[in-house]
Formats: structure tokens, C-alpha cells, sequence
């Protein structure tokens, strides 16, 4: 077996190569590159859950990074147990070939209750008070110690919010070095995330000083980690998940439902919470996708021709074309929405900003019921943010409770997102090795991606 390093480098497509990547250039024309078809829906937790079994989301059943728990009637995002995800993982079937292969997953999802041998991923300490603590969780459990002995505490919030920087995705690689050379796995997962930010703030346009700032950061960064998996005798494959595309058109799926009377709230405490135990239908939004949830079959033809005519709604699939796109699975809604590609969806519900629940103006990815891009901004009517931001942690230290109600409720901000497969293969993702003979035969689809990584090592 030869040990392979297999990187997630979000968002990476062809266009972002040149000057401002020399790293990954460099990689790409010694080894070789090629376009990656990917599944629909183009987002993280089901591309991964792909690229780990060889399977659909029809099959392994990560039908986006959210959907509604139909047994419990709640809408959950982000979970991180593997056994939501159906399929023998890469690594079993590596160890069902050599009962000697170990595999080391640096914060690809879906990274607890696993049977790899080592793992680390986000794992907040969540206080009784409020308050939300850096953390990660590992296995073994010793390798969170050895870890925040060694970079300090995982640097939470910068790897996901307003103040996003470099700093999480480079504790990653630095925590994958350790891990590579103290540990040797036969197979590395690792994710790096940076790139994707700035990505959805600003679009993917290169010229764009943020942008170009970010993709010169990730490609230090991951040449860092080539040159470490290299010069530990490891061959290295590079994957995206999807390409970002411009977005100037936010979706209100769930107003205009509401507005139908289809969509329910209940009241807590003056704000409101979509309840998707009495609603008759709604939205799960996850980017340029959207599961559509109906209680009544009956309700199904005045529900697609509603959202039919949404400007912005591309497509509607229902039970008998859900096929098409890979996603006729029991997690999936009665309906799925797709964007065109300057549009995507917002989970907003409310009428008034003054009902938004307020968690709507905090970066809380778990208890809102869809995927929110705008948490990657500040504000802009917080006149001195920096100072709001200070005197809010100076009160929890203090032991009083705060709100970080910093997250402005404006979906026009956003000027970048994903979910729907590219129009141009260009912009879609990539899979780049120092391995030429890895890549023979064109494009790979996503499915391909597991025995990619197992020819790799297994020759």
C-alpha cells in the first residue's frame, strides 16, 4: 500500500489557478488535472458523503447539509454521526482489502460514531450560561490534548462566521501534519474550507482583492501540507466539492408560502419559529437547492405550480422526476426546488424583521431551519462593530447573558453560492494529483472519487 493524502480545497476550480495559486498551479501542470462532474445537490455534507462511498445522495441518503427528521418533525443541520450516511466508507473497504489500512479524517463531516481509527472535527462547548467555547472532538480522545497543547484551542470562530480568516483552515493542515507523521495513516482526509468564504461574500470574481487575498492564503497553506505528505513518501490527490457561482437574487421560498397560507409559526417570547409540525408545506433552503416538505399529497399540484412561478425557481422536481437528479430518497421533500444560477434560497419566514426569532442575527447554525450565507457578515448598521462585539463577550465574562446579535438580516449581501450543478464545467470543481496515471481517461464524476483514492493506494 502506498499512503496517500486526499484534500478538500473548497470551492477550487480551473479558473482560480494562475498567479495567485502558484502552489497548486505548480501541481497540476507537473502532475495532472481534470474537471469533476459533481451530485446535485452540489453542497458540502452530500458531496462528501459521495466522495466517501462511492454512492448518490439517492443512496447514501445526505440529501443536502440539512433536511427535516421526519420521525422527530425538526429540521436539523450540520449533524456529524456516520451513520446517517448509508454505503460501506472508503476506509472500510480499504480495510476489507488490507486488515493493516488505517485512515486518519481531519474534519471531512460526518466525523463521529465512525469506524475510521482517527478523527478530528468542530466540537463546541456549549455552557449552560450561553456561552459558546472553542473546542473540537477527536478520536482518540487523547488527540484533542495533544493538539491544543501543540497549535492551541481550534480556532472556532474563524472558521465559520463574520470573522473567518486563515487561521482555522492552517490549524487543520497543521493538525494533519502531526497527525501524518505521528499517527502514518494509510489514507489522510483532510478538509480545508478558507477559500469558500469569501467566495459566497464576494462572488467568485478573481479580480476582487478579498478573493485574490484568499486563494494566494489556501495556496500556501496547502502547499505546506503537499510538501509534508510528499516528503513522508505519501502521494497526493487534490478534490473540490463544487464551483461558486455570482448570486445577485436571494429566494424568500418560505414568505411566499406563508403568504399562500401553506406555512405555520408559532410565537415565542414576540418572535417566530416556522413549526413544521402544523405547517402544510415548507422549505428546507440549502443554497441553490431547496427540499420542499407537503403534509397532504393533495396539496402537491398547487404547491409546485406556486413555487413553478417564483422568480429565480429554475426547475421542480416531484416523486416522479426526483430521479433525475439523484435524490428520490425518504429524507428528500415531497418537492425539490432548484435556483437558476444567479439566484438562490433564503430560509427566511417572517413577514417583519421585527418577529425574526433572535437567533435570526447570530451565527447559529443548528437551530436555524436552513442554511444562512448571510452569518458571514457584520452588520453594516452597527455603527462601531468591533466596540459592539467587545462590550457583548465583556458582559459574558462577567457572568451576564448576551446576545451576539451582530448578523444583519439582509440576503442581498451575498454574492456567491452553489447547490445547482455549473452551466460551465469550467466553473465547476476539479481533481488535481502529482499522480498523471490517476487521472487517465478525462472526467470523473463524483462516484468515482472512492475508487480513485483506493486505486491510489492499492496500485
Amino acid at each position: 500500500m502506498k499512503p496517500l493524502l486526499a484534500m478538500i480545497v473548497v470551492g477550487l476550480t480551473s479558473r482560480n489557478l494562475g498567479v495567485h495559486m502558484p502552489r497548486l498551479s505548480a501541481l497540476a501542470r507537473s502532475g495532472a488535472t481534470t474537471s469533476l462532474q459533481t451530485v446535485m445537490p452540489a453542497v458540502t455534507c452530500s458531496v462528501q458523503a459521495t466522495f466517501m462511498t462511492g454512492l448518490t445522495p439517492a443512496h447514501h441518503g445526505v440529501v443536502g447539509n440539512g433536511w427535516l427528521f421526519r420521525d422527530q418533525m425538526e429540521i436539523q443541520f450540520w449533524r456529524q454521526s456516520n451513520r446517517l450516511v448509508g454505503g460501506e466508507k472508503v476506509w472500510e473497504t480499504g480495510k476489507r482489502r488490507d486488515p493493516a489500512f488505517t485512515c486518519a479524517n481531519m474534519f471531512w463531516w460526518y466525523n463521529m460514531a465512525s469506524s475510521h481509527e482517527i478523527g478530528a472535527t468542530p466540537r463546541p462547548i456549549y455552557k449552560a450560561d450561553g456561552r459558546k467555547l472553542p473546542d473540537c472532538y477527536t478520536v482518540p480522545a487523547s488527540l484533542r490534548d495533544q493538539l491544543k497543547e501543540r497549535l492551541g484551542p481550534f480556532p472556532l470562530f474563524q472558521f465559520w462566521g463574520p470573522a473567518t480568516s486563515i487561521a482555522s483552515t492552517r490549524w487543520i493542515a497543521d493538525a494533519t501534519k502531526l497527525v501524518m507523521t505521528e499517527s502514518d495513516p494509510t489514507l489522510t482526509l483532510v478538509y480545508l474550507p478558507h477559500l469558500d468564504y469569501d467566495l459566497q461574500r464576494f462572488g467568485p470574481n478573481t479580480t476582487h482583492p478579498a478573493v485574490q487575498k484568499s486563494l494566494t492564503e489556501i495556496d500556501g497553506v496547502a502547499g505546506e501540507l503537499i510538501d509534508a505528505a510528499q516528503a513522508s513518501g505519501r502521494s497526493v490527490v487534490v478534490l473540490s466539492e463544487y464551483g461558486v457561482t455570482s448570486v445577485d437574487r436571494p429566494i424568500h421560498i418560505n414568505r411566499a408560502l406563508r403568504e399562500a397560507g401553506l406555512l405555520s409559526v408559532r410565537e415565542e417570547d414576540g418572535g417566530e419559529l416556522l413549526d413544521p409540525m402544523t405547517s402544510k408545506a415548507f422549505a428546507v433552503a440549502d443554497h441553490q437547492i431547496a427540499h420542499v416538505y407537503v403534509a397532504d399529497t393533495l396539496l402537491l399540484p398547487k404547491v409546485r405550480a406556486l413555487l413553478t412561478e417564483l422568480p429565480g425557481v429554475e426547475q421542480v422536481y416531484g416523486a416522479d422526476d426526483k430521479s433525475v437528479i439523484g435524490l428520490d430518497h425518504a429524507r428528500s421533500g415531497e418537492l425539490v426546488a432548484i435556483a437558476d444560477a444567479r439566484s438562490w434560497f433564503s430560509y427566511y419566514y417572517w413577514t417583519d424583521d421585527f418577529r425574526a426569532p433572535d437567533f435570526a442575527r447570530t451565527v447559529e447554525i443548528h437551530r436555524k431551519p436552513g442554511y444562512d450565507p448571510v452569518e458571514l457578515f457584520l452588520d453594516p448598521a452597527i455603527v462601531m462593530p468591533k466596540l459592539a462585539i467587545g462590550k457583548r463577550l465583556a458582559l459574558r465574562k462577567l457572568g451576564f447573558r448576551a446576545l451576539m446579535d451582530v448578523i444583519p438580516l439582509n440576503a442581498s449581501l451575498v454574492r456567491g453560492s452553489h447547490g445547482r450543478i455549473t452551466d460551465n464545467r469550467e466553473h465547476g470543481p476539479l481533481i488535481i494529483s502529482d499522480r498523471p496515471d490517476l487521472l487517465r481517461g478525462g472526467t470523473f464524476v463524483a462516484t468515482d472519487v472512492k475508487s480513485l483514492i483506493l486505486d491510489a493506494i492499492f496500485n
